[in-house]
């Protein structure tokens, strides 16, 4: 990670079910979306990408990582890992081909950020997202993320580790399955790379 920008991982010890633990990733971009509105008073350059990143202008700004230790048939732990890209974006062939390019707040705003300045607007964003989930459930959470997605209405492709899917983003279903509606219907797809 480059110096300047910002990296943490907040550990929890949820008491959900493990389907619902995993919505915490939404819980985390919608905080992330937050914390740069915040930071630099504007939210018409950010969008949140389908399951876990944070577009700025339409490049990569943050990503979220949801690592779990289970207990029996539950989560004992859950790591959730934000990594920014404050000042310094990776160069373009540090991604995958045909991945979202990276960007920086810096480049992109001209807000200069310090990780510390970043965690103290994200902490106060996160525990607003994370109140509003345990009492309410993720009919809220959902319906926010949603008002902040890239490119739903637009046709995408999903890569799941044996095909790739094309077709509309219809919506984000109850469990947090991306909803496409392709040309041999509609599908729910649980976990996949989105690529535009």
């Amino acid at each position: 990670m480059p110096e300047g920008n910002f990296a943490a991982t907040l550990v929890m010890r949820p008491r959900e079910a493990p389907e619902v633990v995993a919505l915490r990733s939404f819980v985390a971009s919608l905080a992330l979306y937050d914390a740069f509105v915040a930071a630099t008073g504007r939210a018409e350059p950010f969008a949140l990408k389908w399951p876990n990143d944070v577009l700025l202008n339409g490049g990569k700004v943050a990503g979220i990582l949801l690592e779990s230790v289970g207990a029996g048939s539950g989560v004992a732990h859950l790591a959730i890992g934000i990594g920014v890209n404050l000042v310094a974006a990776p160069g373009a062939d540090q991604v995958e081909a045909g991945a979202v390019r990276p960007v920086s707040l810096l480049s992109e705003t001209g807000a200069r950020v310090t990780p510390e300045e970043f965690l103290d607007l994200l902490a106060v964003a996160y525990a607003r997202a994370e109140a509003q989930f345990v009492s309410y459930g993720f009919t809220a959470i959902r319906s926010a993320w949603l008002a902040c997605a890239a490119r739903l209405g637009e046709r995408i492709v999903a890569r799941t580790g044996t095909e790739t899917i094309e077709g509309t983003f219809e919506t984000v279903d109850e469990t947090g399955a991306l909803v496409l509606k392709t040309a041999a219907g509609r599908r729910a797809i649980p976990a996949a790379e989105v690529f535009f």
